[in-house]
């Protein structure tokens, strides 16, 4: 499989496992023995987040697209899960935070190929 490729998948389970986490960690004000999987999906989503970085992803973007994907994901998942308002302002936020994730992508994309131009 194409190492980038490999960089996006695990850095999509890298979000899914800290949107888990962050999740858990709501359910367990209820129910405890949830922070158990807290633990455990944190721990997971920065060894993931390790792996995609040794892949060679940027950490910017790396970064930027787990921290952005994960606030999305969150603030949608707990208003499915646990009712929390989800607001047109929400919404517009993480449009912006896409927006901008998606400009470090390109920023870093152009970077790379300027300096493999160079190096060549």
């Amino acid at each position: 499989m194409n190492p980038r490729l490999r960089g996006w998948l695990l850095l999509l389970a890298a979000v899914l496992a800290e949107v888990t986490g962050s999740i858990s960690m709501k359910a367990a004000l209820d129910d405890p023995r949830l922070y158990t999987i807290t633990g455990i999906a944190y721990a997971g989503a920065f060894v993931l987040l390790s792996g995609v970085l040794r892949l060679g992803v940027p950490l910017g973007v790396a970064y930027g697209t787990w921290a952005a994907a994960g606030v999305a994901l969150t603030a949608i998942g707990s208003a499915v899960l646990f009712g929390e308002p989800f607001t047109l302002l929400m919404g517009m936020g993480i449009v912006l935070i896409a927006a901008g994730v998606l400009l470090v992508e390109l920023g870093s994309s152009h970077t790379r190929r300027a300096r493999d131009t160079v190096e060549l």
